[in-house]
């Protein structure tokens, strides 16, 4: 039986990572003994059949996050002290407990803690990036804020994380990735990558036609200042049309949240699924198109990417990647007959059967 440590960060609300989880419950149905290794960040309220180990980082205090992060920026104590806690607590000794380690991850951590865990126990290391900083042009696209004095700050970082990020994707025995822009990205440090989409788990998000009093355009997930430009498209086509009948709603995980057990069926209640994007981003697949993709309800992305997303909703004939206003307009309002007529929108997508989280999981099956 094949022993697997999978390495992540915290899977926390709202969304609980479900490429991690369902990965590792795909796994352990399949014989794999499955143990996911976190950092300790808020109790896990989810049900699991495999371990999962958790480590303390930081005390909650402000004091105690700054000094930490600043040591992380001069010696990646974070990394660091995370492997040899673990490595402390498995009892570490010549005989590897792990037969292969697994890290998921969107930032340097906790790549590097996977690799010294990983050279500890003399075992391959798969690693699974599910973004890059580069994938927005000179930003890291994670931010929000906009105070002009962490700029400095922020750039140290970046290009500290970038560094680091690298030595783990040049020492990994395997790379698995969201797109083909990141895969192709990803070779200039590492021949041996594989895309692995992400997707819908087929069981909460499947099609329903549900006829709605509302006309609906919906946006879920967080909203960063870079995709605001975008917004202005869609609010701005809303107003021109001028239609009492069509509404706009935004949902963020810190503004009317929807509850990750009530995602599906918020869904399916939209007319339309709006995803924001700008013309520097390049193969960000978020997880909310899979799973409009697979409600079968029209997705309508602003603007274009004109490269992975915009592919994408062409292969699965998902809806339209946007250019302008007028061409945003001449979308909703077919969608928006389409409502009239029938009550609700469904959308004639093909392919989607690919995009499912069991079919991801079966392919990194066959890669392990």
């Amino acid at each position: 039986m094949k022993r697997l440590l999978i390495v992540s960060d915290p899977p926390a609300a709202p969304g609980y990572l479900p490429r991690v989880r369902f990965l590792c419950d795909y796994l352990v149905r399949k014989g794999f003994d499955v143990t996911l290794l976190t950092e300790e960040y808020q109790p896990l309220s989810f049900v699991h059949s495999y371990p999962i180990k958790t480590i303390r980082m930081y005390s909650g205090g402000t004091v105690d996050w700054f000094c930490k992060t600043v040591w992380t920026l001069l010696s990646d104590w974070h990394n660091r002290v995370f492997a040899n806690h673990f490595l402390q607590q498995s009892g570490h000794t010549t005989q590897a407990a792990y037969d292969l380690v697994i890290c998921s991850a969107f930032s340097d951590f906790p790549l590097g803690a996977a690799l010294r865990i990983a050279q500890a126990f003399n075992v391959p290391l798969i690693c699974d990036i599910r973004d890059l900083d580069e994938q927005v042009d000179n930003s890291r696209y994670q931010y929000r804020h906009r105070q002009k004095w962490l700029m400095p700050f922020r750039r140290l970082y970046r290009a500290i994380h970038i560094r680091r990020r690298n030595k783990v994707l040049r020492a990994a025995d395997s790379i698995t990735t969201v797109s083909p822009w990141h895969a192709d990205f990803i070779r200039q440090f590492n021949p041996n990558v594989h895309v692995l989409y992400n997707g819908f788990d087929a069981a909460q998000f499947y099609p329903e036609n549900i006829p709605v009093e509302r006309f609906t355009i919906t946006y879920i997930g967080s909203l960063f200042e870079w995709q605001q430009p975008a917004l202005k498209i869609v609010k701005q086509a809303i107003r021109e049309l001028n239609n009492p009948d069509i509404h706009l709603e935004i949902h963020t995980p810190h503004s009317n949240p929807i509850p990750h057990d009530q995602l599906g069926d918020a869904i399916r209640r939209s007319s339309i699924m709006l995803v924001l994007t700008a013309p520097n981003t390049h193969g960000m697949l978020t997880t909310k198109f899979y799973e409009a993709l697979g409600c079968a309800k029209p997705i309508l992305c602003v603007p274009s990417d004109y490269g992975s997303l915009a592919e994408l909703i062409q292969y699965t004939n998902a809806g339209l990647a946007g250019t302008d206003v007028t061409e945003v307009m001449n979308f909703i309002l077919d969608k928006y007959h389409e409502w009239q007529k029938n009550g609700f929108t469904r959308q004639a997508v093909k392919n989607a059967k690919i995009f499912t989280r069991q079919f991801q999981s079966e392919q990194i099956e066959k890669l392990l």
